[in-house]
């Protein structure tokens, strides 16, 4: 058993497997998932697990280069927005349109499906190195 930290063991294969560039997802409860993708499925009831508590929980053990939010969720929900800018503070990162957002999931090696229950809130994480 570990000692601390991230303790659910298909998180903790996914950050183990994921190479240089490659996208991690975090998503809400309610993004619809492109078949074929690996979904690790967290949602409990609506709001639980919260997007962030398991953000930040995968980028304590994750090297994260850079990452991808939808252009709506900087406009349409500050408070997650905030969030991951507090989570993820002098990480680069870039914005698309949700819709683009979407097609883009089927590059992800895996999408975490939280409890949260606010609009747009996903993100692609970008894989990084640690040397």
């Amino acid at each position: 058993m570990k000692k601390d930290g991230l303790l659910n063991p298909q998180i903790l294969a996914a950050i183990a497997g994921i190479g240089h560039t490659e996208y991690l997802a975090v998503a809400d409860a309610g993004l619809p998932i492109p078949p074929g993708i690996p979904v690790i499925d967290l949602s409990l009831i609506r709001g639980i697990p919260a997007f962030g508590t398991v953000l930040n929980s995968i980028v304590e053990e994750m090297v994260v280069e850079s990452f991808v939010v939808a252009e709506e969720l900087m406009e349409r929900n500050e408070t997650v927005y905030k969030e991951v800018r507090d989570i993820l503070p002098e990480v680069p990162y870039s914005s698309i349109s949700h819709e683009e957002l979407k097609k883009r999931l089927i590059k992800a090696k895996a999408v975490i499906r939280t409890g949260e229950a606010s609009p747009y809130a996903n993100i692609l994480l970008v894989a990084g190195v640690n040397f």
